[in-house]
Parts: structure tokens; sequence; C-alpha cells
């Protein structure tokens, strides 16, 4: 009994123990629990607004945008490239917009504009197709286990499985109706654009229906707007757009070669910059600043304003040395002439023709015109940038500078310069000889062989001025640095080396071999580069040389821009900032008798008596002319097969002059190169008496 009573007690102690441990853990809790509200408490009362404003807090963010470039404008004030305004749909990214986003904005968009001057590709249709949230379960569920599973049965990234679905769906090639691939072309102009930056969605042919309809839809297109986008207009023509060089477009952005140039310097990457010629060269002041626009973004990365801090201000204006409507009639009478020369056969291996005017006195280029034929198509295009960087062997306008060198270096002189007219034999060499047959002259004064264009004078004088030992029939030996003495002549004038002229891609010309594969000294190419036969050079180099002529021995350096200012906001003035001075890049050291001389032989070259005269069609142009014609031997080069051999024989006509012969206010050079050697004709004459005539028409009252 005592047993039970002991065993009785003890089970009631426990009993007794367990409710006092429950009442502790609850008291605890209890107090947790008051504590958790205590801190709420204080954290709503203390930090309560500050949260609130960090729920509501917006970010600011500067961005720029780009203004309409500056203006060109030719020597008249006409506007050569200018600016045409058009509407644009715009779409300005915000941070927190998702795929799904993207594509529901492209598909209601669709709705309203179409985009016809673009085909979506292969890859925009798929991630199109894939945007669709169904669409991307379906293909990524059809794809091979090998697709989201590597070989050692690890998950691929979902880079990696959505690359694989899109491969899936470019080899499925889905069929998109017209409105599809508008929203296709759509999504993928949205999706490429950067967070908070502006883009044209459709800123060509947009109708007015289009913008109604977007106007009105704009409540349901988040980041969608209307704006003004602007293009390149040539209101004058496009005779010289490929001097005036092209803008590169928003989708191509700036030029991959560059690019880290353009970044360092404030660019955005679809910034629309100049990638060739004068927009290219003058991209510094055509672009100018860009406006600024202070974006506000609440929390979640939606715009909330977005304000105007600065309005920009559009390029500076460019105001060209070039006439628009005289570079129209020379442009025409090079067309026209090279028309009648391809209708005669003699330009059936022809590559183009070349024509440029300058200032003889300031530099200032008056008409750059240029074609280019292919030779194996016909096709004829235009190509004023082919006075800068195309080179051809001149023949004998050079010969002007040829004998100035001699009278420079006292070789001949202005009262003794009469040399010998006897043709050069070489050993082992054809006789090397002028036009005219051997024999017609005994000997030859400057001014006459200039007359009709002796290249037994030249080669003469070449001998005599070098130091060359000549037995006829034997040997000649000259110095080794004869090539160096004449093409430092040459260089004098320009010929040969860039003139520095205001376009990228000036090229220098070609020299030719000096030396053969022995070391020797060629001594025939020697005799051939004194009368215009080896060396090429550009045709602009040829307006700088007879330039230098006509103004009495100033090499000017040629320009096409010449001042530089701002368009004012109606378009009706321009104020100028700077204004091109004219620059002497080098003056020949020769007296009033000696350019006598070379002015007087040039004079010859036109009204001359001599049977043999080069220039007579040109006697009777008013103002009178003053010139040089060349004729080179040349072979056709078919550059479409480099390597075919070919043996056809070619020559390249020339033709350098400026008028008024006594106070020169134009010079010109002309370039036919490739025309056959029996159908040369009077090709280079004929455009250079239009181009003089239609000068002096145009500034008759001057």
């Amino acid at each position: 009994m005592d047993y039970f009573r002991k065993n009785s007690g003890t089970g009631s102690n426990k009993q007794s123990s367990t409710p006092i441990r429950m009442r502790i853990i609850l008291g605890v809790i209890l107090i947790l629990f008051a504590m958790l509200i205590g801190q709420l408490a204080y954290l709503q009362l203390v930090y309560g607004s500050r949260f609130k404003a960090e729920v509501q807090r917006t970010d600011s963010t500067v961005i720029s945008n780009q203004v309409p470039r500056g203006v060109m404008y030719d020597a008249k004030g006409r506007i050569l490239v200018g600016n045409k305004a058009t509407n644009a749909i715009t779409y300005t990214k915000s941070a927190s917009i998702t795929t799904t986003d993207v594509y529901k904005i492209s598909n209601a968009l669709s709705n309203y504009i179409k985009i016809t001057d673009e085909k979506p590709t292969k890859q925009m249709i798929a991630d199109y197709y894939l945007a669709n949230s169904d669409n991307n379960t379906r293909i990524t569920a059809k794809l091979p286990r090998s697709a989201k599973v590597d070989p050692d049965g690890n998950k691929k990234t979902n880079g990696e499985v959505y690359k694989a679905a899109l491969a899936y769906v470019e080899k499925m090639d889905p069929k998109l109706t017209p409105k599809e691939k508008t929203a296709a072309l759509i999504f993928n102009k949205i999706s490429g654009a950067y967070t908070l930056s502006t883009i044209y969605v459709k800123n060509k042919n947009l109708t007015d229906k289009e913008i109604a309809q977007v106007g009105e839809h704009l409540s349901e297109l988040p980041g969608v707007g209307i704006g003004t986008d602007w293009q390149r207009s040539y209101p004058n023509g496009s005779s010289i757009q490929s001097i005036i060089g092209s803008v590169s477009t928003e989708k191509s952005g700036l030029p991959s070669d560059n690019l880290q140039y353009y970044l360092r310097n404030g660019y955005s990457r679809n910034d629309r910059v100049g990638i060739s010629y004068l927009e290219e060269e003058y991209e510094s002041l055509l672009k100018g600043t860009k406006s600024t626009s202070r974006v506000t973004t609440k929390s979640n990365g939606n715009i909330q304003q977005t304000k105007t801090v600065y309005d920009g201000q559009a390029g500076a204006s460019l105001m060209l040395t070039i006439d628009a409507q005289y570079q129209k009639k020379v442009q025409a009478a090079l067309k026209r002439v090279y028309s009648s020369a391809e209708a005669a056969g003699a330009a059936r291996y022809s590559n183009g023709a070349y024509a440029v005017a300058m200032n003889p006195k300031t530099g200032a280029l008056l008409a750059v015109a240029g074609l280019n034929r292919n030779t194996n198509t016909g096709k004829v295009t235009d190509n004023a940038l082919g006075v800068i960087n195309q080179s051809f062997v001149m023949g004998s306008v050079v010969k002007g500078a040829t004998v100035s060198g001699g009278l420079i270096n006292h070789v001949i002189t202005p009262t003794n310069n009469t040399l010998p007219d006897t043709p050069i034999y070489l050993p082992g060499s054809p006789v090397k000889k002028s036009v005219y047959p051997v024999g017609t002259f005994s000997a030859l004064d400057a001014e006459t062989a200039l007359e009709v264009s002796s290249n037994i004078y030249m080669m003469h004088l070449a001998m005599k001025w070098v130091g060359a030992k000549y037995v006829p029939k034997q040997y000649i030996h000259m110095p080794d640095d004869s090539f160096n003495v004449l093409r430092r002549n040459f260089a004098m004038f320009g010929l040969g080396q860039k003139t520095d002229v205001d376009l990228p891609g000036e090229v220098s010309g070609i020299e030719g071999k000096s030396f053969n594969s022995k070391g020797n000294i060629l001594s025939g190419s020697v005799l051939d580069l004194a009368y215009g036969n080896y060396d090429a050079y550009t045709p602009i180099q040829l307006a700088q040389y007879v330039s230098t002529i006509a103004n009495g021995g100033n090499r000017m350096q040629p320009y096409i821009v010449q001042s530089v200012g701002r368009t004012s906001k109606d378009g009706k003035k321009v104020y100028i900032s700077y204004n091109k001075k004219p620059n002497v890049q080098q003056s020949i050291p020769w007296t009033s008798a000696e350019l006598n001389v070379v002015q007087q032989g040039f004079w010859r070259v036109v009204h001359g008596t001599n049977g043999w005269g080069t220039a007579h069609p040109l006697k009777n142009v008013k103002p009178s002319i003053s010139g040089k014609t060349g004729t080179a031997q040349t072979f056709y080069y078919d550059a479409e097969h480099p390597n075919r051999k070919h043996n056809i024989e070619l020559i390249n006509a020339t033709f350098i002059g400026y008028a008024p012969s006594k106070n020169p206010k134009l010079a010109v050079a002309v370039v036919f190169p490739g025309l056959d050697p029996d159908g040369e004709g009077t090709y280079t004459l004929q455009v250079a008496k239009a181009m003089i005539k239609d000068y002096f028409a145009l500034h008759s009252t001057k």
C-alpha cells in the first residue's frame, strides 16, 4: 500500500509542473510580440515618411538629342545641301520595360503604321515570334534534350536555350502577315534601343493618317511619341554630291573604324555623322550642339516627365566657292562631249573624264566635274571626286614646268633658249621624237617648242640640265639624281604633290620606277618624264599648276569652303564667323622675263600661226585663252580583271588653260583618259571652250 501511495504522489508532482513551463513560454512569446509591435510602431512613427518618400522616389537623368546638320550654300547663296524636316514616330525606352511589354507595344503600334521600305530578317522574325510567351513555351518544349542539357546532365543557361530556340524558329521560317512584319521591325528597333534613349520607329513616308491614328492612341502606347526628324536634301541637283559626301543613317550609326574616337567626343552609337568628303571633313562644325532633356523616372523605372533643358544649336553653315549654276553647265558640257566621244567609238576603253575650274589668284575651286565609266558595261556615273583621287599620265601639258625649270636653273635663258630638234637615238630602243615628221625643224626656241609641243626640245633640255653624256645610237649616261632633279622642279608647281585641298581622300599621284633591277638608272624614262609621259598626276594638280603660271608664280592652295557661319532661324540670313584667306604654298623664283617665255609659249599654243600648233580651235574664243594640250601613251587596264593581259594601246588627252590671257580670272584643266589613238579628236578643247564661255557669260557684268 505504501508502495502505491508513493508512486501516486510522484505522478501528482509532474502534472503540476507542466502548466508552469507553458506559462513561461507563452510569456516569452507575448513579450517578443510586444517588442515587435513596439518596433513596428517606432518605425512607422519615426521613419514612416522616409519610407513613403522612398516608395515614391524618382530619378532624374539628362539625355541628349541630335540637332539638324549645318546647311551648305554655293558661292551665290543657293542651298546645295540642306535639311528636309519630316514627321516621325519616336519611342523613348524606359528602364523597367520587359520583352512582353515591347511585344505588346509593337503589335499595338503596327495597327496604326506600316513599314514597307524595310524587310525583317529571319532573326528579327524569330525574335518577334518567341516574344510571344505561348510560342516560346511551345518551341522550348520541342527542343531536343541536347539543346537544354549539356553532356554532363547540367541545365544549360537561359541564353543558350534561347539561342537554340532562335535557330529552331529560323529553320521553321514562320510566315508573317504584312502587319506582323511591321510589328517584327518595330520590335527589333525598340529592343535595340538604349535605356532612356529616343529612337525613330518610322521617319520616312509617314502619312497624315498614320500620324493622326498614333496621336489618338498615345495613351495606349507607353513611350511612343510624335516628333520631327530631318533628312539631307539637294535642291540644286546632285552633280557635286560626291564632293559634298554623305551622312550615316541612324541604323548604321557611328563608323566602326572610328568608333572610339566618336565615343570619346560625346557621340552616341546611333548618331548620324559625316562619313565622306565635305560632310566628313567638316563634321565638327556641321554636327552642331545637341539639345538636352531631363528625364524623370519613377522608382519602378517608368518615365514620369521629360523636360527640355537646352534646345541645342544647329550645325554651322558652309559657304562653298562653287557656283551651282556654273557647276551644272560644266557637268553638262563634260557629259555632252564625252557622249559624242562614245558615239564616235573613241571612248570604247575609256574609264571616264574630268574637268576642274579654279580661280588662279585665290585657289578657290569654281567647278569640279567628273564621270566614271565602267568599261565592261558602258555605264556612266558622276564622279567629281576623281579630280582629286584619280591619277593619269598627262602628257605634254607639263612642258611648261619643264621649260620653267630650265629657265630658273639657268640651263637656258630668255634670250638664249634655242636647242637642236634632232631625235634621240638610244641603243636598243626605238627613236624618241615628236609627233611631227623628223626634219620638220632643225632647231627650236622655247616659245615655239611649246607652241608645236616638241618632245625633242624637252629631252635635249633635260639632258643639258642634268648633265647627261650622250652619243646617238651608242650610249647615254645620266647621273643617279636625274629623276630627283626633274621631280623637284615639277613639285614646285604642285605636280606629284598633294594640293592640300580641303577634301579627304586626295592622292599625290604615281611615280614611275627610277632604277631597274640591277640598280641602273632608267635613262630613257628620265627623257619620258621631261615631256610628261612617265609620272602620273591628278586633274586638280594640273589646275594648280596652270594657275601658278597664270598668276605669275604663286602656287595657291585649292579650297572649296569659302566661309563658315550660322544660319538665322528663319533661314534668310547667314552670320559669317570665318572667311578663308588664300594661301600661297610656294612662289616660283623666276624673273618676269623667264615667266614671259612660258606665258608667250602658252599664248602661241592657241593663237600662233605655225601649222603644228595644237589648240588653234580656241583662237576665236572671247576672252582670249592661253593654254597647253597634252597627249600621253597608255594601255587599257581592266580593273575588274586586273590579271588579264591587254595590249590595247590608248592615249590620255589633256588640256590646261587660263583666260583672259592677261590678268586671268579663270584656270581650267580637262582630262580624257583612255581614248582611241585614231579618234583623239578635240574633245578636251570642246570642254575647255564651253567652260570658259559659260563662266564669262555668267560673270559678264563683273
